[in-house]
């Protein structure tokens, strides 16, 4: 049983977003799925809502003597929560790092109406071994107030005047636009893509940690909404991406796919093999650390391109060999 009826899916939430509306036009239904909904959604959405000759639509909507269309529905649809969604977010509410994302009446909210549904698992259940132990402070009043002003930055495309530690111990200030903020599982930290502003101009990109932010200080009079996030990135990416092969053997394809599911990649299995060939593209920042994640996986993984991320990888086995055995 999955966690999720598929009732509740993107689909149905975009369906009742529609239905929602006492009338509305055909270019901002499409709007709306081009919007909320997945690159090829407005192939054949809109089909299904708008009303078709042949009948072949889903019959939720009618033409009206304007031309738009109204719900067939007398009133607003409305969606159960089953008692296994409220174990889980009762589950997920334990997790520090919810309190990021939600305002204390929020959260007071939500624990106040889950008071008797008991989690789906507690907390110290799960080990991470491969995770650095000194990860961010997630209930630190300073931490939580940083991380709402610069995640309401990534949002509007805000400026914003940041004091931080550097990783050699100095303060530093500037001023810039957050362009995202990104989790890093192994180190258990959050970070923020950050674009500088010198003289009214945009300048480089650099990642700061937000355990390291002493105060971000928000300037309402300017925003860089004309800022293309594809293009920042782009940008930063690697031009050949890099080539692995993954076994089967204990369960490791599944564990690499959930691994690097944020990954961009290309696969192809070879049946006869059980061999799979994945392409990873990746930040250039992050060289170091997708190595790491990489190597993590042992002899279920070979790296074979490109040449000098496979000798960056014997290099760095060929030290922890040293490590454990000398030269």
């Amino acid at each position: 049983m999955t966690l999720f009826h598929e009732i509740y899916s993107l689909y149905f939430r975009i369906v009742t977003h529609i239905l929602d509306r006492v009338e509305i036009t055909d270019a901002q239904l499409q709007e709306i799925i081009q919007k909320e909904g997945y690159k090829d959604s407005v192939l054949f959405l809109p089909q299904k809502l708008i009303p078709q000759k042949d009948g072949s639509d889903w019959m939720l909507l009618r033409r009206t003597d304007q031309g738009t269309l109204r719900s067939i529905l007398g009133h607003k649809p409305q969606r159960t929560v089953t008692k296994l969604q409220k174990r889980w977010l009762k589950t997920k509410l334990s997790d520090p790092r919810m309190r990021l994302f939600l305002d204390d009446e929020t959260y007071a909210s939500l624990r106040q109406h889950l008071s008797d549904v008991p989690p789906l698992w507690k907390d110290g259940l799960y080990c991470y071994f491969d995770q650095f132990s000194d990860g961010d402070d997630y209930c630190m009043e300073s931490y939580r107030k940083a991380f709402c002003i610069i995640l309401n930055a990534c949002k509007n495309r805000s400026v914003l005047n940041i004091t931080f530690i550097s990783n050699k111990g100095e303060r530093k200030q500037i001023c810039g636009i957050p362009l995202s903020i990104e989790y890093s599982r192994k180190n258990d930290k959050f970070r923020t893509y950050f674009r500088c502003i010198d003289n009214g101009k945009l300048r480089s990109t650099i990642i700061v940690n937000l355990g390291r932010i002493l105060t971000a200080e928000p300037l309402d009079s300017h925003t860089h909404s004309t800022i293309q996030m594809q293009n920042v990135f782009a940008a930063r990416q690697c031009r050949k991406p890099v080539t692995v092969l993954v076994t089967q053997e204990r369960n490791a394809l599944e564990r690499f796919m959930m691994e690097f599911a944020a990954y961009k990649k290309r696969t192809e299995f070879d049946p006869e093999t059980g061999i799979c060939t994945v392409q990873l593209w990746y930040d250039l920042t992050d060289e170091t650390e997708l190595l790491i994640r990489l190597l993590s996986f042992g002899p279920v993984l070979e790296i074979t391109a490109p040449s000098h991320f496979r000798a960056l990888a014997a290099e760095r086995i060929r030290k922890q060999y040293a490590l454990l055995h000398g030269e």
